[in-house]
C-alpha cells in the first residue's frame, strides 16, 4: 500500500512541528502548522464541526472552529480515516502511521446537485478468512456482511444526458496479482480475482488496486432516470484455491455518484 500511495499521492514529509501534507483529492502541497486540519477547498477556510474519523479503531474526533484536530490513536499499518461534515462531500484517505507521523491538511468539497451520495459507511466484504500477509489484513476490524453489497436508489437530480460517474472513497484488501506487483501485499503463493462491480445487473468493471476516489464511468444506455437502479459490488475469489471458495477480504468506504 506504501509504494502505491507514493505512486498516487505526491507526499512531502519533515519534521511534525513545522509541515503538513495538504490532501486535495488526490494532491498534495506543503503546509504550515502543529496540528492536523480540515478545510473548505475552494476558500482555503478551516471547517470546525467536521467529524474525523478511523472506523476501524473506533475512533472519533471533532475539529475545532478553525478547523483543526489531533488524532490521540495509535495507528499500526494502513487505514481508512473518514471526514465527514453536514452540506460537505463525504471524504476519505487511505492512510498509515507514516503519512500521519506529520500534521495533515484535509481540504473537502461543498455537496453539489451534481452528485449523489449513496452511502459514508464502511463494509467489509468476504468471508474472515484471510492471510496476515493480505494487502491491510492487520487493520481489518469489521464482521464480513457476505462477498457482495449491493445498493438501491433512485436517481432524480443528475443529468443522464452526461457522464456519470461511480466513485469509491477508498478500497482496502484487494489482492489481485497486480496489487502484488506494486507492493500492496506480502502474499507470494497466491492472488485473488479482482473484485467486481455491477450497475443494474450488468457488470461495468473490475477494480484492481487498493486506493483512494476510484471513478466508473457508468454507461448511459444503463442509467434508469427516475427509476430504481441498484449499485453492487462482489469480491474476488483466491484463484489458487480449487477445494472450496475462498473469498478475497476487503473494505471499502464512502460511495456516490457525480457527473
Amino acid at each position: 500500500m506504501k509504494k502505491f500511495l507514493a505512486l498516487v499521492l505526491i507526499l512531502f514529509f519533515s519534521a511534525p512541528c513545522f509541515s503538513a501534507s495538504i490532501f486535495q483529492g488526490g494532491v498534495s502541497e506543503e503546509g504550515t502548522g502543529t496540528s492536523s486540519r480540515i478545510i473548505d477547498r475552494n476558500t482555503g477556510v478551516g471547517v470546525g464541526g467536521a467529524n474525523v474519523t478511523l472506523p476501524k479503531q473506533r475512533y472519533s474526533t471533532k475539529t475545532d472552529a478553525n478547523g483543526y484536530f489531533e488524532l490521540n490513536t495509535h495507528i499500526d499499518g494502513t487505514t481508512i480515516m473518514s471526514v465527514q461534515k453536514e452540506d460537505y462531500k463525504p471524504f476519505s484517505l487511505t492512510v498509515n502511521d507514516q503519512i500521519l507521523s506529520a500534521p495533515i491538511v484535509i481540504g473537502i468539497e461543498k455537496s453539489n446537485a451534481n452528485e449523489l451520495v449513496l452511502d459514508s459507511n464502511m463494509y467489509h466484504l468476504g468471508d474472515n478468512n484471510f492471510s496476515e500477509l493480505s494487502a491491510n489484513a492487520s487493520e481489518f476490524r469489521l464482521q464480513s456482511i457476505g462477498p457482495f453489497y449491493t445498493k438501491r436508489f433512485t436517481l432524480k437530480n443528475l443529468k443522464t444526458n452526461k457522464p456519470i460517474f461511480l466513485v469509491i472513497g477508498s478500497i482496502i484488501g484487494i489482492d489481485t496479482a497486480l496489487a502484488r506487483s506494486i507492493g500492496q501485499n506480502k502474499i507470494t503463493t497466491a492472488f485473488a480475482s479482482p473484485p467486481e462491480v455491477y450497475f443494474n445487473g450488468n457488470r461495468i468493471s473490475e477494480i484492481q488496486i487498493n486506493g483512494d476516489s476510484q471513478k466508473i464511468k457508468i454507461p448511459p444506455v444503463l442509467v434508469r432516470k427516475n427509476q430504481i437502479n441498484e449499485v453492487t459490488i462482489k469480491t474476488g475469489r483466491n484463484l489458487m484455491q480449487t477445494a472450496y471458495i475462498d473469498y478475497d477480504d476487503i473494505e471499502f468506504m464512502n460511495l456516490f455518484l457525480e457527473n
